[in-house]
């Protein structure tokens, strides 16, 4: 519902005339009013600050350029010596230098079209006076030989910001001074829930429980669509379904807002959300002649609903909970350890994502594994929970918790969901930011709504209520009975009909 518009400009330094479109709009799920900034094709905020306005000779709008991360350069230099052992200890392969050097080029080329801009207005100004012809032409040769070399070096800097952004994309979120240093080997249990189930009968895996039970179907699926696809049958479609209305449902009780999301995003969302698109080594699916992909997590698609976006601080926290079918390349996952459903190219999840001011996101993060734990102590899963290693955060994490789960058929723990502290690095990139209401009140009181430099960037968090596959395989896998069938936990099943076991056909 858009109630008015209004005309704001972003940057009081801005050496051009910027001006960016604002509607009043109120979301229908959050039920508070917010700014919703439309995409700006023409600028680029090259520097920006967390909360207040840069310094004038650094915080420039280019022309030209799309709309970009507002990545803190500024701050990435004056702590440069942070940002490497960061990186370092990430095993990330981010040229800090590289984003350095380009970063100081930037500003010198900057600092250089302010100044022929200027010399180009002080022409400008002189034509306007009485002038000799000679003097006339003198000065239109000098405006045309300003003009030129005004026009090089804008070309310069648009290929500089397009190149800084670039490189920036690889440097990741700063971490969380408690965090385990090191590989995946050197992240810490924080807790351990139950204990693993004992057995007085030769236990299967699920793979071969699902063949028994006949409630897979592996062969086809690879016929039809290719290796680690899958069909469901019969009671794992009831499984599926069940475990999704019950996640859906608990985390609702927890203040949550219910969405299903689009399963096909443009790729500059997914790239702003801290994924890779594209490379090798990519998790993403990319739909060929488009700019689109298929979502690997609901956390993308959630994330760009605000994108671009100025929050009340009222509506914060927003909390929502997404269902959505996932699809990950796995690009390398091969051998027993991922057979069946553990690994496979797509699957479907429930996903909790939270965006709230900057000093909630510990506390929020905290109360997210509170969830996972609660959730899966309810199906009576022995599990642990890890407070995950430096190598092993991703570029978007500033702190992220694992629950590994015991999957006696496969013999081993399994990952069944993870919970992230993403802090500022999405918001940055999505352009998500909230106006605190102590400036929002200063503002109303001088008949005037501000501008983007007095907003702060909200922290995003997010983390898995229900990977559906992996939690088919822990409970066929710790559920099963001696004479074949599959004990339903009782949680589970109002949302299945009431079904109570899944028994071997006669």
């Amino acid at each position: 519902m858009v109630l008015q518009s209004c005309t704001l400009k972003l940057n009081p330094f801005s050496i051009l005339k910027p001006l960016s479109k604002f509607q009043i709009t109120l979301n229908p799920l959050s039920q508070h009013f917010h700014y919703r900034r439309r995409p700006l094709p023409l600028l680029v905020r090259a520097l920006s600050s967390s909360s207040s306005a840069a310094s004038p000779d650094e915080s420039k709008v280019v022309k030209g350029t799309q709309w970009k991360a507002a990545v803190d350069f500024k701050w990435i230099r004056d702590n440069k010596e942070a940002v490497a052992v960061n990186i370092k200890n990430r095993n990330s392969n981010a040229n800090l230098d590289l984003v350095l050097q380009l970063y100081d080029k930037l500003l010198n080329v900057q600092k250089e079209v302010e100044r022929l801009r200027a010399e180009r207005n002080i022409v400008a100004n002189k034509m306007k006076g009485k002038l000799e012809h000679s003097e006339r032409l003198k000065l239109i040769e000098e405006g045309k030989n300003i003009k030129e070399r005004l026009v090089s070096l804008e070309e310069d800097l648009l290929k500089l910001t397009d190149e800084l952004q670039q490189e920036a994309q690889c440097v990741p979120n700063m971490t969380h001074p408690d965090v385990p240093s090191g590989g995946v080997d050197c992240s810490a249990v924080r807790k351990v829930v139950g204990k693993p189930r004992e057995f007085s009968f030769s236990i299967k895996d699920h793979v071969q429980l699902g063949e028994d039970l006949n409630l897979f179907d592996f062969d086809a699926a690879a016929e039809v669509s290719g290796s680690k696809f899958y069909y469901l049958k019969n009671e794992a479609v009831l499984l599926e379904m069940g475990l999704v209305n019950w996640a859906v449902s608990e985390v609702m009780k927890k203040g949550f807002t219910p969405l299903t999301t689009p399963e096909i995003v443009r790729s500059s969302v997914v790239e702003k959300c801290g994924f890779q698109p594209r490379g090798t080594n990519t998790q993403v699916y990319s739909i060929k002649g488009t700019d689109q992909c298929l979502i690997g997590t609901a956390e993308i698609p959630v994330g760009g609903i605000h994108m671009d976006s100025i929050l009340a601080e009222s509506s914060l926290p927003l909390k929502y909970v997404a269902y959505s079918h996932c699809f990950r390349t796995e690009a390398g996952a091969a051998g027993a350890a991922t057979r069946g459903l553990y690994r496979v190219h797509q699957f479907s999840k429930v996903e909790m994502f939270i965006l709230c001011r900057p000093e909630e996101s510990d506390s929020f993060h905290e109360k997210l594994i509170g969830i996972e734990e609660d959730l899966f102590s309810s199906l009576g899963l022995h599990f642990k929970t890890i407070d995950m290693a430096t190598e092993d955060l991703g570029a978007p994490a500033y702190r992220k918790f694992d629950i590994e789960a015991w999957m006696p058929g496969l013999g081993r723990y399994g990952e069944i969901s993870s919970a992230s502290n993403c802090t500022d690095y999405q918001s940055r990139r999505l352009g998500i930011r909230y106006r605190p209401e102590s400036l929002s009140l200063s503002n109303s009181k001088k008949g005037k709504l501000g501008n983007a430099s007095q907003t702060q960037f909200v922290h995003t968090l997010n983390a898995t209520a229900c990977a559906v596959p992996r939690m088919i395989v822990c409970l066929l896998e710790n559920y099963q009975q001696e004479d074949g069938s599959v004990v339903i936990p009782e949680p589970l099943r109002p949302f299945m009909g009431g079904l109570q076991i899944i028994a071997p056909k006669i």
